[in-house]
């Protein structure tokens, strides 16, 4: 597969018995690894055996760094050089299992920079079968910047994953890409268009809101929508719906189970599995990954463990006319 990756991150895994914010704290352990959504689907394929080509954008000096870095981990990286520096991620773990994210924007990109990044992303696509557009995109990025490469992937015959929020969600599905894989928090604030309710992840109403979405997301012009929350994955296709729990593992680092989840379905995809089996995969890798300290890193026998696990999905034949926004 190929990957877009426009906002690379380097990225440092903190660990603490206690976020106390006001107070001078110390970690008792740092971890400082490359990081970003694009990465993380990059190295479940190295583990899983997905061959895999990431296009990330490589701001200044730092951008560099973190390209030589992910080298290092035998990823196949094509750097598309921009101006500033990289944007860097704290990702706060605590004794207690909560976790805090603080994310830095990113470096601004202009229209040049954007261009030479469609331009890298375009020379590679004809060598692979699915293009998978992935995480936030840097500021001063076209509003339609994924809904411009699902085109292209189009024009070149390859399939298309987006898995993004907001604006960038929605243009990707005027276009009609072929699958999306967002979490229910990005589903519903995208259709409610407000900041959606909690709700307790292993819970009836959070499988119903997440069929809810993925059906709405399929309407907007998604051939195949997944949405995914703490219990497991809903999903959409034509006039199928159904849900697949994810299994119970024990969590230490929950950060990149989603892009570990589009890993593991995309590489599926691509060895000819059906959706449904490639969404086992899939789940098998997210919950593989959250089982580690590091964002990405699966143990392949471990996948196939938790794949065993997984099954098929139950049907839902309910409608939501009414409750379902399109």
């Amino acid at each position: 597969m190929l990957i877009a990756a426009p906002n690379l991150t380097l990225d440092r895994i903190l660990r603490i018995d206690e976020l106390r914010p006001g107070e001078v704290l110390r970690f008792s352990e740092a971890t400082v690894a490359p990081g970003g959504k694009g990465v993380n689907v990059a190295r479940v394929c190295r583990a899983m055996g997905f061959p895999a080509v990431l296009v990330a954008m490589a701001p200044g000096r730092t951008g560099l760094a973190v390209v030589e870095l992910l080298k290092d981990e035998r990823l196949n990286v094509v750097p598309v050089t921009t101006s500033s520096e990289v944007r860097a991620a704290s990702i706060v773990l605590e004794r207690s299992g909560r976790v805090t994210v603080l994310n830095e924007p990113g470096p601004v990109v202009d229209d040049t920079e954007w261009g030479a990044f469609e331009d890298a992303v375009d020379r590679h696509l004809s060598d692979h079968r699915y293009l998978v557009c992935i995480g936030s995109t840097p500021p001063g990025s076209p509003p339609d910047g994924y809904a411009r490469l699902v085109s292209l992937a189009k024009e070149r015959g390859a399939g298309s994953l987006v898995d993004a929020a907001g604006a960038t969600l929605a243009s990707a599905l005027r276009v009609g890409t072929d699958l999306v894989t967002p979490n229910l928090a990005e589903a519903e604030g995208l259709i409610l268009g407000s900041t959606p309710q909690p709700a307790a992840e292993r819970s009836s109403e959070v499988a119903e809101r997440a069929m809810q979405a993925a059906v709405a997301l399929a309407a907007r012009g998604a051939a195949a929508a997944v949405v995914t929350a703490g219990a497991g994955v809903a999903a959409v296709r034509g006039t199928e719906r159904w849900w697949t729990d994810a299994p119970d593992v024990e969590e230490r680092n929950p950060i990149g189970a989603g892009d570990s989840l589009v890993g593991g379905l995309v590489g599926s995809l691509e060895r000819g599995d059906d959706l449904r089996t490639a969404l086992q995969v899939g789940i098998a890798a997210a919950s593989a990954s959250v089982e580690t300290d590091l964002s990405g890193l699966v143990d392949p026998k471990r996948v196939v463990q938790l794949t065993r696990l997984v099954s098929a999905g139950s049907d839902v034949r309910e409608e939501f006319p009414r409750r379902c926004p399109r």
